[in-house]
């Protein structure tokens, strides 16, 4: 089984957030996050604050 690589930017993201959100993200979250997976509604709530929409 391959083992994906996180994108190197979107780790850096998820380093700088809050520690109190980090600690509010679980495993499924930060793989979502990580990963390019769809996100799950409750990522979307912990970080509403911290995303820029471009569309």
């Amino acid at each position: 089984m391959e083992q994906r690589k996180p994108d190197p930017v979107k780790m850096q993201v998820l380093r700088s957030l809050p520690v109190e959100i980090k600690q509010t993200l679980t495993k499924e979250e930060v793989n979502a996050f990580l990963y390019g997976d769809v996100w799950p509604d409750s990522l979307n709530e912990k970080l509403k604050n911290y995303i820029i929409d471009e569309g």
